[in-house]
């Protein structure tokens, strides 16, 4: 899904970009009820960038990136938390591309996005270039490179800086670790 977001261009640079685990819901510009298998998914719009809300039987878990009043933190390159039961990681790039690379980069994003059933992207007013989006998907179980497979729900997000030239992209999953059988 793709929308125009009826907000100013609140976070403007990558750098004031921040992370927080477990914050209540913020009021969203645009919101993406999504249900994979039994979990329960928000992705979440804000004027300063993203919100996902996950909640199953297992648990809940609430990340953001954004623009966060009085955080002076910046967004870290790798977590790793648990979370009751589950299992949280982590991970952010911040790329700086060229302004003709940057719009086909932001051009191939909006239409992947757009086009999936589990997409949210709004562009944000001034440019078409300026935009967030995140896409979810249930992940299915498999080895992992660090021993017993685990999985449930995987999100990836990108938010656009076309005046900066830069491209923040994000790679979350949640799941509960899965002991391989003896």
């Amino acid at each position: 899904m793709l929308t125009t977001l009826q907000t100013s261009y609140t976070d403007t640079r990558a750098a004031d970009l921040a992370w927080r685990l477990g914050m209540e819901p913020l009021p969203a510009l645009a919101v993406l009820p999504l249900r994979l298998d039994r979990t329960e998914v928000e992705l979440r719009l804000l004027g300063a960038s993203h919100q996902v809300l996950v909640e199953d039987s297992d648990g809940r878990c609430s990340e953001t990136v954004a623009c966060l009043p009085g955080s002076s933190t910046p967004l870290p390159l790798g977590v790793a938390k648990q979370l009751g039961d589950w299992e949280y990681e982590f991970g952010a790039r911040v790329e700086t591309l060229a302004p003709s690379a940057f719009e086909v980069r932001a051009q191939e994003l909006l239409a992947l996005v757009a086009e999936h059933p589990h997409g949210l992207a709004g562009v944000f007013p001034g440019s078409p270039y300026a935009f967030t989006a995140l896409l979810a998907h249930r992940q299915d179980r498999g080895e992992g490179v660090d021993g017993p497979s685990w999985g449930r729900l995987a999100w990836r997000t990108w938010h656009a800086y076309p005046q900066e030239g830069r491209l923040v992209t994000t790679r979350s999953r949640v799941g509960v670790r899965v002991a391989e059988p003896v």
